[in-house]
């Protein structure tokens, strides 16, 4: 995986819009990995739409994740996350933020096969772990050790992590290096299916 920064140009952009094919760019990961923030960044260095999944779904319940976790539990969310997820990757193509849950659903996990390119931001634990306890809004970190949480979590979810198409190691570095990461990767992921 490449480290450094890596540019792209306007030539770049287009190939790589030619080659989407409609298709949206899902990223996904655990929490803290930066799929917001990143994903933010890419859909501007793309001239797409962005979209986050989570901000998608409390809006359509005009509730906070933390209170629909809290008033009607995990399950509950999921079904609507889902829903959610399969209307956002009906229409694109755009940049997908979603929650660090949501690929761990087989049919999203297909619809995002079916539409999208899908993209994990892998983070190591102590960066996970220093950027999740900047906020209080992690419903499946409200227990006592939220670092023994963060570990079970990450045992049963990089398994499935890693059958995205593509891989960008997410690091304690400035949120442009990861993005052009994103970006070459993507561009070399396209190149290569299109030359399939």
């Amino acid at each position: 995986m490449p480290t450094g920064p890596q540019t792209i140009d306007e030539q770049d952009v287009d190939r790589i819009h030619a080659h989407l094919r409609g298709r949206n760019i899902v990223l996904i990961g655990m929490m803290g990995a930066g799929k917001t923030s990143v994903g933010r960044r890419l859909a501007t260095a793309l001239d797409l739409p962005f979209v986050d999944a989570d901000a998608e779904i409390e809006q359509a319940a005009n509730l906070t994740v933390a209170e629909i976790f809290s008033a009607y539990g995990e399950d509950h969310f999921r079904q609507g996350e889902r829903k959610v997820i399969a209307r956002l990757l009906a229409g694109g193509p755009k940049v997908i933020a979603t929650g660090g849950g949501a690929f761990m659903n087989d049919e999203t996990r297909a619809e995002i096969g079916r539409h999208a390119i899908s993209i994990w931001l892998k983070a190591a634990l102590p960066l996970l772990m220093e950027r999740v306890q900047r906020k209080a809004n992690r419903p499946l970190l409200s227990e006592a050790d939220p670092e023994a949480v963060m570990k079970r979590l990450l045992a049963v979810r990089e398994p499935v992590y890693a059958t995205a198409d593509i891989i960008v190691a997410s690091r304690d570095t400035p949120h442009a290096i990861i993005v052009g990461n994103a970006l070459k990767a993507l561009e070399d992921f396209l190149l290569s299916e299109n030359a399939k």
